[in-house]
């Protein structure tokens, strides 16, 4: 991810909670009052420290962010300018993840990895995404730019461009505003629940079949 300014990133951040969120008054009250914008401040500060190799200070720092933000975001994790952390409680923002500009995130959201491998295993997010309440991002993979991800969705895979993805695992519905059939879009994604009620219903199926030919005997 290039390199920007601190100082910069911190004025289009500020200037994106008074754009998204209507009870943002001004930017007075903005730097005040918003803990996602808190969070972001202090993030740029240990992240320059994270860069500079100062990483037990930068890992202190986001431990204290966390303490008074309840936003957890790695020192490590490359953020873009203009992005907006609403009522971010429980937002957390893992070591390899990439965030690009004008990226709106919601409380309760994981960018986050599946396991304990060694380099990039979090999300990438590109530019002017929009990812709701407790929706979690799991793995080493792109959301493309413009996406949707709806609140409470688990995404487990790539996603394209201008997308929208709900659900449990999350499955596109849209892209470019169009109803998709998830079908042909090949997502790899299993669905456990999904699968075991298809078995339970099979199973009652068998059993009702075969107390119905016993009543005919």
């Amino acid at each position: 991810m290039k390199s920007i300014s601190a100082f910069s990133a911190i004025k289009r951040d500020l200037d994106a909670v008074v754009r998204h969120d209507p009870a943002a008054r001004n930017k007075f009250e903005a730097a005040l009052c918003y803990s996602g914008f808190h969070a972001l401040v202090s993030y740029r500060f240990f992240h320059f420290l994270y860069v500079h190799r100062y990483f037990l200070a930068a890992r202190i720092l986001s431990g204290l962010t966390r303490f008074f933000t309840g936003i957890e975001i790695h020192p490590g994790a490359n953020i873009g300018r203009g992005v907006f952390i609403d009522h971010g409680a429980g937002v957390v923002i893992g070591e390899t993840a990439v965030i690009g500009d004008n990226v709106i995130i919601y409380q309760g959201v994981t960018l986050g990895g599946t396991g304990k491998d060694k380099g990039k295993r979090h999300p990438t997010i590109e530019d002017n995404v929009m990812i709701c309440s407790g929706a979690k991002v799991l793995g080493p993979f792109t959301v493309g730019t413009g996406s949707k991800i709806g609140a409470g969705s688990i995404v487990l895979g790539e996603v394209p461009p201008n997308a929208t993805v709900v659900g449990i695992p999350g499955r596109i519905v849209r892209i470019d505003g169009k109803r998709v059939d998830c079908e042909e879009l090949n997502q790899s994604l299993p669905d456990p629940v999904r699968d075991d009620i298809a078995k339970l219903e099979a199973r009652i199926t068998a059993i009702e079949n075969a107390v119905d030919k016993r009543k005919d005997k």
